[in-house]
C-alpha cells in the first residue's frame, strides 16, 4: 500500500523518536550512538535533517546532512538515512532524501557525498566518487562512496573526504 509522507525539518521534539529509529535501524547501540552524536554542535546544521512523518506526525524515518570537506572544499555528507524497520520500503527514506537534498540546494550548498548502498543512492543522482577523484582515508568498496553535485555549475572537486568529528574518519 503506497504511503504519503510529510517531510519537515527535524526539531528537538523529534529526538526521542529519532533515537528509537536509530536503535531499531542500526545493528548495534554503538552505531546508534554514533549517529546520535551527529546531532551535536560539531556536526549539526539546522534545517538539514529532515523527518518523514506519517499522518500522526510521528517520524518514521529521516535523512541527515552534516558538514564534511572534499579536500579543502566544504561539502555535505548524507549520513545517514534511517527508517523504522516496520516502515521500510514504504517510501519514507526516499521522501526524506529528496527533501533534504532540496533543502541543501535552497541553502546554496554545492556538493554531497554518501557512503552507502550502491543500488539505493544513484536514484537521487549520486555517482561513484572515484570517477571524480574523490576518495577516503579508509578502505571501502569503490561503489559504496558516491558523490552528487547539487549545482551543476560547480563540478565536484577531487580530494579525500574528511567527515565531521563524530565519524572519526
Amino acid at each position: 500500500m503506497p504511503h504519503h509522507w510529510t517531510t519537515r525539518a527535524e526539531t528537538g521534539a523529534d529526538i526521542p523518536a529519532v533515537r528509537e529509529i536509530n536503535l531499531s535501524a542500526f545493528p548495534t547501540a554503538e552505531e546508534a550512538d554514533l549517529v546520535d552524536a551527529l546531532r551535536g554542535d560539531s556536526a549539526w546544521i539546522d534545517g538539514l535533517s529532515v523527518a518523514a512523518a506519517d499522518d500522526s506526525g510521528t517520524p518514521a524515518g529521516y535523512a541527515l546532512l552534516t558538514r564534511c570537506h572534499i579536500g579543502d572544499v566544504p561539502a555535505l555528507c548524507l549520513a545517514p538515512v534511517a527508517v523504522r524497520p516496520d516502515r521500510q520500503r514504504t517510501g519514507a527514506g526516499s521522501a526524506a532524501v529528496q527533501a533534504v537534498l532540496r533543502a541543501a540546494r535552497e541553502r546554496g550548498e554545492r556538493h554531497v557525498v554518501v557512503l552507502g548502498h550502491p543500488d539505493y543512492y544513484p536514484r537521487f543522482g549520486f555517482t561513484r566518487a572515484s570517477a571524480h577523484g574523490i576518495g577516503l582515508s579508509i578502505d571501502v568498496p569503490d561503489d559504496a562512496l558516491m558523490a552528487l553535485a547539487l549545482d551543476t555549475r560547480h563540478p565536484l572537486p577531487g580530494g579525500t573526504v574528511r567527515y565531521a568529528a563524530p565519524f572519526r574518519i
